[in-house]
């Protein structure tokens, strides 16, 4: 049998994702202990990027996932849960996952918080079934630089992302979509 040598290494990516995921199953966190790491995540988060706070105070809601688990061997994925606060009272639990594909290796794991500034960011994440990140309303990544030179009287996009707490290695470019889906309650 003569396989393509992008085929071959296609098929040991996508070997090597099923056994770090079977080395590391997903366990579905309680709501409370969701909420839980939810708060903790965001006061660390607060300390590193106290601006973020500020921005908190005028979003409409905010969105946290915790942890989120990628891994990648060509193919990549990553998965993890969060919750929905507004004014500061948890109102809904999603899911993001994603799936990239180019060159890349490793695995990691890191948080990151959706501050939702504007009505029709709000509702296109609410009324979505698996809201596209980078589809419609338009969404900043916050990093160090962008951060200190951002405040609440220059906030003019409907969604900032802070990405934070991350640990392992991660290494390479890639295509890579992420999709938000409300959990059943």
């Amino acid at each position: 049998m003569n396989r393509s040598p992008l085929l071959s290494f296609c098929v040991a990516g996508t070997a090597a994702l099923m056994f770090v995921f079977a080395v590391f199953p997903a366990q579905a966190a309680s709501r409370a202990e969701l909420d839980r790491k939810a708060t903790s995540a965001l006061s660390e988060l607060y300390k590193k990027y106290p601006k973020a706070k500020d921005l908190a105070g005028k979003a409409k809601a905010v969105l946290i996932f915790p942890e989120v688990l990628k891994v990648g061997l060509m193919v990549g994925a990553e998965t993890g849960d969060g919750v929905m606060r507004v004014n500061g009272k948890t109102v809904a639990y999603y899911n993001t996952s994603g799936a990239s594909y180019g060159l890349q290796a490793g695995a990691q794991k890191y948080g990151y918080a959706l501050f939702i500034m504007t009505d029709a960011g709000l509702s296109a994440i609410q009324k979505a079934d698996g809201f596209e990140l980078g589809v419609g309303p338009s969404v900043v990544v916050m990093d160090d630089a962008m951060a200190s030179k951002t405040s609440t009287t220059t906030i003019n996009k409907d969604i900032y992302a802070y990405i934070f707490s991350q640990k392992g290695l991660m290494a390479g470019l890639g295509i890579q979509g992420n999709k938000l889906t409300k959990l059943d309650k």
